[in-house]
């Protein structure tokens, strides 16, 4: 698991800007393969920061923010096992996350962790590397790289020996069937 820390900064009952909240209570882990925290969620685009609370565990382990909304997340991807043992992990994973998308059977050859989402995903790679698998392409991301995907297929495959830690935010957006 990543060391992390999160704090939640906004006004006090004075008025003043102070820390709220801190520690990541949403994670979600497969031990050896893959651990997430949810840092935080909304409903609504614009944001409501008038909104009290810890926002990032409404909702539990979702894959996808809320209709309209959005989230802020971290994940750990640590050196892949064999393909069939990845697949299994992938699919656990997608039970736990309620994942809607499911897995084309066409692109788990491809990469057992082919999926799609209607978000605009914005992921920074902060530590280790880790390939962004396309339909065709790969590419190798490294520390400080940041991708933008916008709602298409794509899989996530650590070739290394150590773990990946991404950092990134995902918005709720038309499906690209209804964008088009």
């Amino acid at each position: 698991m990543a060391d992390l820390r999160r704090y939640v900064v906004g006004l006090d009952d004075k008025g003043k800007s102070a820390v709220l909240q801190t520690g990541v209570p949403n994670q979600q882990e497969f031990p050896g393969f893959f651990w997430r925290a949810t840092l935080w969620k909304t409903r609504e685009t614009p944001v409501d920061n008038s909104i009290p609370g810890d926002r990032s565990v409404e909702g539990g382990a979702a894959r996808s923010p809320f209709p309209n909304g959005m989230l802020v997340r971290a994940m750990e991807f640590w050196p892949e096992p064999d393909p069939e043992t990845t697949e299994k992990l992938f699919a656990d994973l997608n039970k736990v996350a309620a994942e809607n998308h499911q897995p084309a059977q066409a692109d788990k050859p491809r990469h057992p962790t082919m999926h799609k989402t209607d978000t605009l995903d914005v992921f920074h790679i902060v530590r280790g590397e880790i390939y962004l698998v396309l339909d065709e392409d790969e590419i190798l991301l490294k520390p400080s790289d940041t991708v933008v995907i916008q709602g298409s297929n794509h899989g996530w495959s650590n070739r290394g020996t150590e773990p990946c830690l991404i950092l990134g935010s995902m918005t709720d957006a038309l499906p690209r069937e209804l964008a088009e």
